[in-house]
């Protein structure tokens, strides 16, 4: 981390250090932050946590044993002992022991906690610290919000893998549980004391076990009425200034919940759709209706206008997240009669294909090398087509092949194929 002095000294060296924290993959931001602050605030562990990410809300770095284990509740209980804007430097509980801690509670609702190595940390250096935190937090609200089908890609698969571990969890304790209660009951044992105070535990462990799955809807996905209330928020800054009469058509209260996904990415492409309807020179009336069909969320957006929107323009700003979530969409515009913009987003996330687990360990720049190597290009056709050196080539061939567990380019293109990732023709240079 560069300090005070040196900030003042080099203040590009200090900016582009922070850009470097805000400019990667959200999953590792918290490991970004921890190698920018290490220098000058030591520490064992750095938790940043957002229920906003319903994905990972926790982004974490430091010493296993800590971050493995630290808590969505412990987390909460931290966050709600400290007033939004301030810090807290003192004991509490995180990854089940009572250790020392010290942490920022943002202005936007984004926690910082940080386990220092150190008893007396530098309050200049803290003080910095928190600043780029303010950043940091900011960058993270502002990617959810833009909901990105980087993003969304991740947090679904996040939210696919937590729901499956709870499952497995639930039946594995679940078993085991019934198994100590069908002993415990048992007419062979003589302590009945023992056994009724034993049968009440397990039968709590039970009851706290089988309400993982609610415990995990609830952080993880929104009620349908909620979601537009929401949207409606959104939107008021946005048509402040114009003289236009929306209409808002509220999803039935009893409608099914949104994933949390779904919800930030429904919001944002409504947005797209408002602004689009309002770069009409005229624009007077607006119907913005969502339905929820038990399967699908359903949007639906119309004007009373001159059908004047820029269909082309609007597609490809939505195509993005519509691929990503495997959406629908349907404009219909015409002169004199208005313009309609339909979206149908599935609430499920498909069946799992083969390999998606270890297709979701790629990043970005990763998933367009397998996607060259997937139509047969070699090394230097792939760095022309990138704008990057053959030897960086060669390091993301590298990593794709370790992190799809295979040994050479066929069985990595192979991979790609099947999943559908692949480069369009159009964007493949001849070797």
């Amino acid at each position: 981390m560069v300090s005070v002095e040196e900030t003042v000294i080099a203040p590009a060296d200090a900016w582009i250090a922070v850009r470097n924290v805000i400019g990667g993959p959200l999953p590792e931001i918290a490991r970004r932050f921890s190698q920018f602050i290490a220098p000058t605030c030591p520490h064992e562990a750095v938790v940043i946590f957002t229920r906003e990410c319903t994905g990972r809300p926790r982004k974490i770095a430091g010493v296993a044993a800590i971050v493995d284990r630290v808590t969505i509740d412990e987390l909460d209980t931290v966050k709600r002992s400290i007033p939004p804007g301030d810090t807290y430097d003192g004991p509490a509980v995180i990854a089940g022991a009572q250790r020392r801690v010290w942490a920022v509670h943002d202005i936007g609702g984004t926690l910082l906690v940080l386990i220092p190595r150190r008893t007396q940390l530098d309050i200049r250096n803290l003080a910095a610290a928190r600043a780029v935190f303010g950043i940091v937090a900011t960058s993270i609200h502002q990617q959810v919000a833009q909901a990105s089908p980087d993003f969304l890609a991740e947090s679904r698969a996040a939210s696919i893998e937590r729901a499956r571990t709870i499952t497995e969890l639930t039946e594995v304790h679940e078993a085991a549980l019934s198994s100590i209660l069908g002993t415990l009951r048992s007419s062979d044992l003589d302590d009945r004391r023992s056994r009724i105070t034993a049968s009440e535990t397990a039968s709590a462990a039970l009851i706290a076990l089988r309400s993982a799955p609610d415990n995990d809807r609830a952080l993880s996905e929104e009620a349908v009425t909620t979601a537009f209330a929401r949207l409606q928020g959104e939107l008021r800054p946005l048509l402040r200034y114009r003289n236009v009469e929306v209409d808002y058509v509220e999803p039935p209260a009893d409608g099914r919940p949104l994933p949390g996904e779904i919800a930030h990415a429904a919001r944002a492409m409504v947005r797209s759709i408002v602004l689009a309807f309002t770069a009409q020179p005229t624009l007077q009336r607006l119907r913005i209706a969502w339905d929820c069909d038990g399967s699908n969320v359903l949007i639906d957006v119309r004007d009373q206008g001159a059908g004047g929107i820029d269909r082309n323009a609007l597609s490809r700003q939505l195509s993005g997240r519509l691929k990503t979530l495997r959406g629908a969409l349907d404009i219909e515009s015409l002169d004199g009669w208005g313009s309609k913009v339909a979206l149908t987003v599935p609430l499920d996330p498909p069946a799992a294909r083969p390999n998606e687990q270890l297709l979701a360990a790629l990043n970005a720049r990763e998933l367009e090398v397998l996607g060259h190597l997937a139509v047969g290009r070699r090394n230097k056709a792939i760095a022309a087509t990138l704008g990057i050196s053959e030897s960086t080539v060669k390091f993301h061939v590298a990593s794709v092949l370790k992190k799809l567990e295979v040994a050479n380019r066929g069985e990595a293109a192979a991979i790609g194929v099947q999943a559908g990732v692949m480069a369009r023709p159009d964007k493949v240079r001849p070797a």
